[in-house]
C-alpha cells in the first residue's frame, strides 16, 4: 500500500512538474524583446520612408533643427531638462528614429529611449553629418544655407603662414571636443612660436564640413604651408597628439 501510494504522488509531481515547464515559454514569448540599433544613414533613410507608422525624433538644439532638418521629425533637446518629459509623451510602441549632428546625442537619447520604456529605437549612424554628406532631403533648406558659416576659399586663407596650423573642428554640445579643447589651447601657448589653433565650430560651417567630408567631431587637421600632414577624429589626448604629429 506504501508502494502505491508512494508512486502515486510521484506521477502527480512529475506531472505538475511538466505542466509548470510547458508554461514557462508562453511566459517568456509574451515578453518582446526592445529594440535599440545603430544603423548607416542609407538604412536609416530607407526605413523611415517605406516604414508606417512611425516617429522620427531630432534631439539636437532649437537653433539646429531650424537649420535643416528631416521631414517629419519632432524636435526634443537631448540637453533640455524637459526631455524625459517630452519624450514620455511619445507612443513607446511604435518605432523611433533618432538622429543628432554626429550621432553622439542619439545615442544617449536611444538608450534612455529603451529604458523608458520603447519598443523600437533606430539611431542615425554619424548623423546629420554623414547625412549632409551623402547629399540627401533636408527640411527648411534655406534656414540651414543662411548658417553654412565660412566658404573652402576662406577657410584655405586660414592656413598660410610658417606656422603649423591645427584646426579644430568641435561644437559646444560635444563632450570630447569641450574636454580636449582646454588640452589643445595648454599645447598652443606652449609653442606659440612654431603652432597656431584655429577653432571651428561645426554648427555653424555646415558647408564647410560637407565639402571636406567630415562626419564626426571632434575633428584635428594639422597643416604646414598650407598642406595637411595629418588628422584625426575623436579625442586624443595631448602626449598621443605630440606623439603622433611629432611637434
Amino acid at each position: 500500500m506504501t508502494r502505491i501510494f508512494s508512486s502515486l504522488v510521484l506521477f502527480i509531481a512529475l506531472g505538475f512538474s511538466a505542466a509548470c515547464q510547458h508554461s514557462v515559454p508562453a511566459t517568456e514569448n509574451s515578453k518582446q524583446k526592445a529594440i535599440n540599433t545603430t544603423i548607416p544613414v542609407n538604412d536609416f533613410e530607407k526605413q523611415i520612408k517605406e516604414k508606417k507608422d512611425i516617429q522620427i525624433v531630432d534631439v539636437r538644439t532649437p537653433d539646429e533643427f531650424k537649420g535643416g532638418h528631416l521631414k517629419n521629425a519632432f524636435n526634443i533637446d537631448y540637453r533640455n531638462a524637459e526631455f524625459t518629459s517630452q519624450v514620455d509623451a511619445l507612443d513607446k510602441s511604435k518605432p523611433t528614429y533618432v538622429y543628432c549632428l554626429s550621432g553622439g546625442r542619439s545615442a544617449s537619447a536611444a538608450s534612455q529611449m529603451e529604458k523608458m520604456g520603447f519598443i523600437e529605437v533606430y539611431n542615425m549612424e554619424g548623423g546629420m553629418l554623414k547625412w549632409n554628406a551623402a547629399g540627401k532631403a533636408v527640411e527648411n533648406p534655406a534656414a540651414s544655407n543662411n548658417t553654412s558659416g565660412m566658404s573652402m576659399i576662406e577657410f584655405n586663407k586660414l592656413l598660410s603662414g610658417d606656422k603649423y596650423i591645427l584646426v579644430d573642428f568641435n561644437a559646444p554640445w560635444c563632450a570630447p571636443c569641450m574636454k580636449m579643447l582646454p588640452e589643445l589651447e595648454a599645447l598652443v601657448a606652449e609653442k606659440k612660436d612654431k603652432l597656431s589653433l584655429v577653432k571651428i565650430d561645426a554648427d555653424k560651417n555646415k558647408n564647410l564640413m560637407k565639402e571636406k567630408g567630415i562626419n564626426g567631431i571632434p575633428h584635428l587637421e594639422l597643416y604646414k604651408g598650407g598642406q595637411l600632414i595629418w588628422k584625426h577624429d575623436g579625442y586624443i589626448s595631448r602626449n598621443q597628439l605630440l606623439l603622433e604629429t611629432k611637434l
